[in-house]
């Protein structure tokens, strides 16, 4: 199911880094995806629905060209992603076997996928930037997937960059990477995460007028008295 679009939009107000703090508050540590750089700095955010995809060790019997025609496919798979959806692809940390190309990272755009997370890397990077997709990897390669790794499905349980990604986690990229919000903390999320921008805004604006940091950040009592007469202000 796709995310409502007030969702969508709440979430893009909020930093990664804002996310992390929230959910590690809620005792998870392990939501960030190492290795998950913007392919163009200052390519925007992507917040979706997390469509997964799953890549092993290459074997030679399996990963061939004529496995791209397979029912079991990358091409299958972008067919089967709904509107609106961040793919995610295990792809190990394999570094010398790009996943997507040029072409199915236009298929992608075209049944607007909302961006692209892989551990892995891409290939026809210069394609890849032309198509308008939005991609978060870890680097670029020459080579085809089927070089060094073999696909085998969608929508199941996987490993991204060190972080497990179930189908319909909520998925939030920036410049700094990619978060994974579980699907059934997500309303805590969208209530918390809002307050903890708007309470880092005003520390911030504390810091620009010279206050500081001992008392402020962390609050202490008196910090929090001020700064929750300056909400009632605002209302």
């Amino acid at each position: 199911m796709s995310l409502e679009p007030q969702v969508v939009e709440t979430l893009k107000d909020v930093s990664t880094a804002t996310l992390t703090t929230v959910l590690l508050k809620k005792g998870l540590r392990n939501v960030w995806m190492r290795g998950t750089k913007p392919l163009k700095p200052g390519q925007g955010r992507a917040v979706g629905r997390a469509f997964t995809l799953r890549f092993i060790p290459a074997r030679e019997d399996l990963a061939t060209p004529a496995s791209w025609a397979s029912p079991i496919s990358t091409r299958a798979a972008i067919e089967a992603m709904p509107e609106g959806c961040v793919a995610v692809v295990d792809a190990m940390g394999i570094g010398d076997a790009g996943i997507f190309g040029d072409i199915l990272c236009a298929r992608m755009a075209k049944r607007n996928v909302a961006g692209l997370v892989t551990d892995g890397v891409m290939r026809d990077s210069e394609g890849v930037l032309a198509s308008g997709m939005k991609v978060w990897c870890n680097g670029i390669a020459a080579p085809p997937s089927v070089a060094g790794l073999t696909f085998v499905g969608w929508q199941q349980p996987i490993n991204c960059g060190g972080v497990a990604v179930l189908p319909d986690d909520i998925v939030v990229v920036d410049d700094d990477g990619a978060v994974i919000i579980p699907a059934a903390l997500l309303d805590e999320v969208l209530t918390e995460a809002p307050q903890q921008e708007r309470m880092e805004a005003w520390i911030m604006s504390e810091v620009d007028r010279g206050v500081p940091l001992p008392g402020l950040y962390p609050m202490n009592a008196e910090t929090k008295a001020r700064y929750e007469a300056w909400k009632d202000s605002q209302k």
